[in-house]
């Protein structure tokens, strides 16, 4: 299907003259219709009928969304009247094909930039960065959180912590921050403050910073070994759940083993989401590797739910790093502990949530941080490859239609724990409430950097010297990361659908 003809019928304009003399005779002239020639319209329905039919099947909501119904065309022609009555892709989608309660489907004209953002490449400059109001006012400023490593950032004058009222001389506002930070120049420079007594001012310094294209974030950002009175305690923080980390993880999990860790702190602060079955090697480091044990299941729409199995919808423990993207399949060093203290805040969200969601049956899970995103949702990539179900796959790509290069990134399944939880869509409530204090961000791995300190205090018993009373907390209205909400994803091991539900094709 590619293109659906529409005529255009044009009328003559019809003519009545009247004479204003009413004693006069009025003539009527005669109405002559112009006859003019159909003039064939083309109408692409190509990236229309690739939205309608991947939704169809897959979509978690397929069943609430009325134009999305099985029996909701009778014939074909209907169907493609349908497409081009609806000649725009994107309003059609946003407006008749998503469910009203969908916050986490994403889409790009390019399906590689969706590749390439599970992947954790992406065009930056490096600078992670939170933005919150400054008081009560409409003015924003940015704090940097981190600075990804080999990045322009990282070759700058700048470092965490440090804060920035304007852009190009500027001053930030609610009105005017997407543009100036998230717009498309790729080099602008920051206009500098600093806090002191809990006040933000201006400063004289500037720095100047450039997007590159294809910069990709390792996300192993911070590893340590902290030694409390008789405590080892291992610190992790990972920003993002990408495949073909597994082995890198496993090697600082081998590095904690051989220096006796007894207790873990696992930094997810900064972590959207990302793979579920990174999230699977992951939560398998921490507990332990019993491939028996459920770590969650996927709930899929009824059409899906009706053939499959336990199989297609049940994820476990794992003992090994497996083989996706370049991993050596390595058995597991796993930490078998029955506690783990994990830092989460609004900034955490969807494969962070996962694993926190899917330890908890199993061990003591202790949350210090703020209420997380709550994203209890899956999502898979789609690309239009009929003969592949449409599920992205990277040694397919020279079957995607090269008219349609768009990528569809929908909810496709509810997950819950092993205990039949999935009630999080408000967020993860923290045991320990602590908010990131922008006055006294700290250093990350250090032991005095106030979340890790709260942490390293819960576990030792002993009081840190650190204060906890936050001066400026962070109350973020936006981030480097979460202005882009494609950030927040939990993508799901492709193979299970694409191998059991073929499309309801529409030729």
């Amino acid at each position: 299907m590619k293109k659906n003809l529409l005529s255009l019928l044009c009328l003559g304009t019809i003519v009545i003259s009247c004479n204003k003399n009413d004693d006069e005779p009025i003539i009527e002239e005669e109405v002559i219709e112009t006859p003019v020639e159909e003039v064939p319209v083309e109408v692409d329905i190509e990236v229309q009928n690739f939205f309608w039919q991947t939704l169809n099947s897959y979509y978690f909501w397929q069943g609430e969304v009325t134009d999305l119904a099985d029996d909701r065309f009778d014939t074909q022609i209907f169907y493609e009247e349908y497409l081009v009555n609806n000649p725009n892709p994107v309003d059609l989608l946003e407006n008749k094909l998503l469910f009203s309660e969908d916050r986490f489907t994403f889409y790009d004209e390019d399906y590689k930039e969706l590749v390439n953002n599970s992947a954790g490449v992406s065009k930056s400059n490096g600078l992670q960065f939170g933005l919150s109001l400054i008081g009560d006012t409409d003015d924003v400023f940015g704090y940097v959180e981190y600075i990804i490593k080999d990045s322009d950032a990282s070759n700058q004058d700048i470092k965490r912590g440090e804060v920035f009222i304007g852009v190009n001389g500027t001053n930030l506002n609610r009105d005017n921050f997407i543009d100036l930070l998230f717009g498309d120049n790729d080099t602008y420079t920051l206009n500098m403050a600093e806090i002191v007594d809990n006040t933000i001012s201006p400063t004289d310094k500037e720095v100047t910073l450039t997007k590159a294209e294809g910069l990709q974030e390792d996300p192993i950002l911070v590893t340590n070994v902290i030694t409390s009175g008789d405590r080892k305690i291992g610190y992790f923080m990972y920003n993002q759940f990408v495949a073909g980390t597994e082995d890198a993880m496993n090697v600082v999990f081998a590095d904690f083993m051989s220096q006796g860790v007894t207790d873990l702190v696992l930094d997810l602060r900064y972590n959207l989401g990302g793979r579920g079955t990174t999230a699977a090697v992951l939560a398998s480091l921490i507990h332990g590797t019993s491939t028996n044990d459920l770590l969650f299941r996927t709930i899929y729409n009824s059409k899906l739910q009706a053939v499959f199995d336990s199989s297609d919808t049940d994820n476990f423990f794992v003992n090994t790093t497996g083989t996706v993207n370049g991993n050596s399949d390595a058995a597991l060093n796993s930490l078998n502990l029955s506690q783990v203290y994990i830092l989460a805040t609004s900034g955490s969200a969807s494969a962070s949530e996962l694993v926190m969601v899917g330890l908890e049956p199993y061990m003591d899970v202790v949350h210090i941080g703020t209420t997380t995103v709550g994203k209890n949702q899956g999502s898979v990539l789609f690309v239009d490859d009929l003969e592949g179900g449409n599920v992205y796959d990277a040694e397919r790509v020279e079957n995607i239609n090269p008219n349609v290069q768009w990528g569809l990134q929908p909810i496709i399944s509810r997950v819950e724990n092993s205990a039949g939880f999935s009630d999080y869509a408000g967020g993860l409530v923290p045991d320990i409430e602590l908010e990131e204090d922008i006055a006294n961000l700290g250093i990350l791995g250090n032991a005095d950097e106030p979340l890790l300190a709260r942490a390293i205090q819960e576990i030792t018993g002993v009081s840190a010297k650190t204060s906890f009373e936050v001066g400026i907390p962070s109350r973020l209205i936006s981030s480097s990361k979460l202005h882009n909400p494609i950030n927040t994803t939990l993508l799901l091991n492709k193979s299970v659908i694409k191998s059991n539900n073929p499309l309801v094709q529409k030729k």
